[in-house]
């Protein structure tokens, strides 16, 4: 195994067949639980370059006769004009309900920046998906194999002996 089981030494094939079972549920859970932040750290990457485009194409350049569509939701928008043809601040949401006035182009970097670690952060996650998927393929081969010999033991061990009684 790549993390923990190197960390300690561990010979999964020395395993019995319930824990090998209990280690594959386990590394299952573990990859789901990555399986579903890979995701969310994308939708929330797709959001910050939603803010980036909705500043570059809604508010820069734009004047006080020019209609707006300001989002409220992914799928609800309200029409707005700018207050003044000095339309170069937005509101930036900085998180946890706190909302900071910034330039556009300081509003852009932000939201870059923000893109930009959670493309760090998927590239983690992606890296400990790999390991784990690993893990469980060498959990799921050796506890394969083990129920196989078991089950071959068992046969071995049935078959001779159905006269004994007669």
């Amino acid at each position: 195994m790549s993390t923990q089981a190197q960390q300690q030494g561990l010979d999964i094939t020395t395993l019995p067949v319930q824990q090998l079972s209990q280690l594959q549920q386990r590394l299952s859970q573990e990859l789901e639980h990555l399986s579903d932040s890979h995701a969310r750290l994308r939708a929330a990457q797709a959001r910050f370059r939603d803010c980036i485009r909705s500043i570059k194409d809604g508010v820069e350049g734009k004047n006080e006769d020019t209609p707006l569509l300001i989002p409220l939701t992914t799928s609800l928008y309200v029409p707005a004009h700018p207050t003044s043809t000095k339309s170069d601040t937005v509101l930036v949401d900085v998180g946890t309900g706190y909302y900071v006035e910034k330039k556009t182009p300081d509003a852009i970097k932000f939201y870059n920046g923000k893109v930009d670690d959670l493309t760090k952060n998927l590239g983690d996650i992606e890296r400990a998906v790999g390991v784990k998927n690993q893990d469980l393929r060498m959990v799921e081969d050796v506890l394969r194999g083990k129920v196989l010999s078991e089950q071959a033991e068992q046969k071995g061990q049935g078959g001779g002996g159905g006269k004994e009684g007669d």
